[in-house]
């Protein structure tokens, strides 16, 4: 009997209709398809896997890359009524991760990180679910982050072949022709077609706008306190957040906090509820922030700082206007900001260095150093150990991603000197079909300025009534 697609949608996720992409993806799943989808960021990706898991007899494992992400999964799920989802990462206890793992069948969904994914007792128990669907969520973190951040990422096709090659769908929201052949090689190992559903990472309601100023702090406190709405300031360093939450929170009357990876995973967890249920007005932070967060109305989205690529920079901005309302994207740039990002490249000049020096040590000696390496080297000396590559291997790789990382930050200073059309740039970095009608408010290079867009998106309360969360229902019930 053929499914009503629509009808289930409305009745399950309350939506009258599928967003650009969704429905193809739900098609080819059920059609038993390994799938890669790219769909733009705010697409509602996660719904594929959440209608197909209710369609299908067994259990759907989702590959997250961050814990505030599985969080965020969890609470949707939960909030649609589905309780036999679980995050199974390291924010558990030893005794809550034990009783998931032995009553892993009972649940429906399973979020985990790779970390968690790779170790020998879960893999263990994960080859004896009847797995219905394998999904690896933000799938471009096989290409950016699998071989210097998270080396997890490259042990995922193992994982997959011990599981019997379970039905796969990679997703995410930015993959040039380079990063989908990276996904296709890494992720779908098996010699058989994948369908793929590419649908263009333009975002038409962004407004695009890159200023080139000397005086960076009054401009930022200029863009925020003149928008008057919800938005996100990216900054490249933890310091960096921090400081500008401080120049927000003395300088205005916004409510602002800072976000980045130092924070515990209950803060990081506390700052994001904050903001998506309107507690916060400014969240500054590093890129740590916004993979998967539930919030259609973000209005702006500014970096503080010199993006490192364009991929994360598009990635980025997509976190704005998720409700089709015009938003906006802002880059301040001063001349030389790009060399925080010279310094990661030289970090990891340095980490080759130390490869070479392990190179020439016994494996014991490697052994005895291996507290006075970081978490990653850590990871990478343990890999040579177990044989699982050589460190002439791992070392080509390293060179590899080094020259790919200065390639994308030259890629990224084009486009803040860019002269001609940036969402054209954009298209034809990503090998995309140039729009040929592009939307009124498109980029400062095309007659674009930030006073004529603000006043799409500024309005007073008796013009737009935002309804309230449910978050701050309680509250006020709570202070009553």
């Amino acid at each position: 009997m053929k499914i009503d697609l629509e009808q289930l949608l409305y009745d399950k996720f309350g939506f009258s209709s599928f967003k650009p992409g969704q429905k193809e993806v739900i098609e080819h799943l059920l059609e038993k398809h390994d799938t890669l989808a790219v769909l733009p960021t705010g697409t509602g990706k996660s719904l594929c896997y959440q209608m197909v898991g209710q369609l299908v007899q067994g259990t759907v494992i989702i590959v997250s890359p961050l814990l505030s992400l599985m969080e965020d999964q969890v609470i949707q799920l939960q909030k649609k009524g589905e309780n036999r989802v679980i995050a199974l990462n390291s924010s558990l206890s030893f005794l809550e991760k034990q009783y998931v793992l032995n009553h892993l069948s009972e649940y429906k969904f399973i979020l985990i990180s790779p970390e968690t994914l790779t170790q020998k007792e879960v893999r263990n128990k994960i080859a004896n679910v009847n797995i219905a669907l394998f999904v690896i969520d933000e799938a471009h973190c096989v290409s950016q982050w699998g071989v210097d951040f998270r080396p997890e990422y490259t042990k995922l096709a193992k994982i997959q072949e011990e599981c019997g090659f379970p039905l796969t769908l990679a997703l995410t929201a930015t993959a040039t022709p380079n990063v989908k052949k990276e996904i296709l090689k890494q992720v779908f190992t098996q010699q058989k077609a994948v369908s793929e559903v590419v649908f263009s990472v333009d975002r038409p309601n962004i407004g695009l706008i890159v200023n080139q100023t000397l005086e960076k702090n009054e401009t930022l406190l200029s863009y925020v306190t003149q928008l008057k709405n919800k938005g996100i300031v990216y900054c490249a360093t933890r310091k960096n957040t921090e400081k500008i939450n401080q120049l927000i929170n003395e300088q205005t009357d916004l409510k602002s906090a800072f976000y980045h990876g130092g924070l515990t995973t209950n803060e990081r967890s506390l700052l994001q509820q904050q903001f998506v249920s309107n507690q916060l007005d400014v969240l500054c932070a590093t890129n740590a922030f916004g993979m998967g967060i539930d919030k259609p109305d973000v209005r702006f989205v500014i970096h503080y700082d010199c993006p490192d690529s364009l991929e994360n920079y598009v990635q980025e901005i997509g976190r704005a206007g998720r409700d089709q309302q015009p938003s906006i994207a802002v880059l301040l740039y001063q001349k030389g900001d790009e060399s925080i990002h010279y310094y990661f490249q030289s970090e990891s000049r340095l980490d080759r260095t130390l490869l070479n020096d392990l190179a020439v040590n016994q494996t014991e000696n490697s052994k005895k150093i291996m507290p006075e390496l970081n978490e990653i080297q850590q990871k990478w000396l343990q890999g040579y150990l177990e044989k699982e590559y050589t460190i002439e291997e791992l070392e080509q790789r390293l060179l590899r991603k080094e020259k790919e990382r200065q390639q994308q930050l030259n890629v990224m200073l084009n486009y803040i000197k860019e002269e001609k059309c940036r969402r054209t740039f954009i298209q034809r970095y990503f090998s995309e079909e140039v729009t040929k009608s592009l939307p009124e408010s498109c980029c400062d290079r095309c007659g674009l300025s930030f006073d004529n867009f603000k006043r799409q998106i500024v309005q007073s309360p008796e013009e737009k009534e935002i309804p309230e969360q449910w978050e701050d229902i309680l509250i006020r019930l709570f202070k009553e």
